[in-house]
């Protein structure tokens, strides 16, 4: 096949194409709050989260179903990441969803301290059944707030000449979103989690302790919401807003009653209300320590 001058851009945005179609298959509120990101960031949002949904999901169920053993599969998590590193540093990939997530780390300073954390957790799920505290923390840290670090390199970087560190009050309200979403998907899967997985993420935590710490930090994050930049604060919003829906509904629903789910209408209602540019949904007006 002959080259032409715009081959890399064909390829770029095949690459962004091949991340969003993994979007719009594996999280549908997700991919509606990304409908309300601007056109400055969405595409960098899609290519970070095509990379995570993929590391997932070699850990959580579909390499064992192809019938690779555990030591194949962790061989195949550590050449996700081995092949991450390498497209970082050189700017291209085979795979396209690596290669687009590679883009999207060199425009906005996607870093070591992001991926080691974030591949460690991931590692985790192939070893750790049971968390304690500590566990928990740490397996936080890498599969979740570390994800809302790297939306905000993102919010705060994307179609800048060179990125800058975003300010702290922006990264303490990432880690907590990151953290309440984390808790609120523990929570609901938490008997899939046990039976089909066998791990039990929360080791042992009270149902209303974990509500309790949802709560507190949805409300920390819609404090720092409002300082996003412009074109990120609707989508966040929705997002932060459907987490605190589904947070409410835990909180309501008696124990074994299935996983809890936001019904689509009130999902869209959600959207909508974020859409308007109303701000994040709070709980509690007090203290968010």
């Amino acid at each position: 096949m002959s080259g032409c001058a715009t081959g890399i851009a064909l390829y770029d945005g095949t690459a962004r194409d091949a991340a969003a179609v993994v979007v719009s298959r594996y999280s549908t509120s997700f991919g509606l709050a990304c409908r309300l990101l601007g056109a400055r960031v969405r595409p960098h949002v899609r290519n970070l989260y095509a990379l995570v949904r993929v590391a997932d999901e070699i850990v959580d169920g579909p390499a064992a179903a192809a019938g690779l053993s555990p030591e194949a599969i962790r061989d195949l998590l550590d050449a996700l990441e081995t092949e991450t590193r390498v497209a970082v540093a050189r700017g291209f990939s085979a795979n396209l969803v690596v290669h687009a997530f590679a883009a999207t780390a060199r425009e906005c300073g996607i870093a070591a301290q992001h991926l080691d954390p974030f591949f460690g957790s991931m590692r985790d799920d192939l070893t750790v059944r049971r968390h304690d505290q500590a566990s928990h923390d740490a397996y936080v840290y890498g599969s979740a707030e570390v994800v809302g670090l790297m939306c905000l390199q993102i919010f705060v970087n994307a179609g800048r000449d060179a990125p800058t560190a975003p300010p702290a009050g922006l990264v303490d309200g990432a880690r907590r979103l990151g953290a309440a979403f984390q808790d609120v998907n523990f929570l609901r899967d938490a008997d899939h989690d046990l039976q089909a997985l066998g791990r039990d993420y929360l080791g042992g935590d009270q149902r209303d302790a974990v509500l309790d710490r949802i709560e507190r930090d949805l409300d920390a994050a819609a404090t720092a919401i409002p300082r996003l930049p412009a074109d990120c604060r609707r989508a966040v919003t929705a997002a932060h807003d459907l987490f605190a829906e589904l947070a409410m509904r835990l909180r309501l629903a008696p124990p074994g009653s299935g996983r809890v789910r936001v019904p689509d209408a009130r999902k869209a209602l959600i959207v909508a209300r974020a859409a308007l540019g109303r701000p994040p949904r709070r709980r509690h007006a007090g203290a968010v320590a």
